[in-house]
């Protein structure tokens, strides 16, 4: 029993670490979503540009982008630290993703929906609020909590740039210990309970949305 706690607080220590990177990537993954979504959905330079950091995050590897950032940006005087590193890596990398499913769920909406909006003069900002965000955001919440767990996922590749996250620790204890078994089997039953978490916040906020205070399911 001793044995286990000794091994079980560092975990949580990891644990906690990464519910901080999940969050911070989280957080920076739905802002730049959703400016490159709507860039993307604009004319001119700015929808190339947003192309452009879609397509280069989704077409390389996480792991890569974040050695770059960790490793090649200090050769340019760019010197971030290691949980900042990951933050801004996971997270322009699930904003990518996310950008897609957002203008995704935006060009589902009826163009006559839009026309007509336009035909009786309603402002853009109206049109927004009323027609394409109602019926936009019940189709981009699903993916977007798959996207959320892969990002939860994904922090794992936070250890290698000394990040002491849930990986991290584990490693550091499975070659303490020398029980591998015991050490992932917990760390997969608290990568698991971190994932289940994320998943009833997104289906709480789906069924807000979907069924409003006030309204019948």
């Amino acid at each position: 029993m001793t044995r286990f706690l000794h091994m079980l607080i560092p975990l949580l220590h990891g644990a906690l670490v990464t519910i901080e990177v999940t969050a911070g990537a989280v957080a920076l993954c739905i802002i730049a979503a959703s400016i490159a979504a709507l860039a993307r959905l604009s004319i001119g330079p700015v929808t190339w540009m947003a192309r452009i950091y879609i397509e280069l995050f989704r077409g390389t590897s996480a792991m890569i982008q974040l050695f770059w950032v960790f490793y090649v940006l200090p050769f340019f005087h760019v010197n971030l630290s290691p949980m900042l590193s990951a933050i801004l890596v996971l997270g322009l990398n699930g904003g990518a993703y996310g950008a897609e499913i957002i203008r995704g769920a935006v060009n589902a909406v009826p163009r006559g929906q839009l026309d007509a909006a336009v035909a009786l003069n309603m402002p853009r900002f109206s049109r927004i609020r009323s027609i394409i965000v109602p019926q936009a955001l019940p189709r981009i919440i699903p993916p977007l909590a798959n996207l959320f767990i892969d990002i939860l996922k994904n922090s794992a590749l936070a250890g290698l740039v000394t990040v002491s996250d849930l990986t991290f620790q584990a490693q550091v204890q499975r070659e303490s210990t020398l029980a591998s078994g015991e050490v992932y089997g917990v760390v997969i039953l608290m990568y698991f309970a971190l994932a289940m978490v994320i998943s009833l916040i997104m289906r709480f906020i789906e069924r807000r949305v979907r069924f409003p205070v006030g309204s019948r399911a």
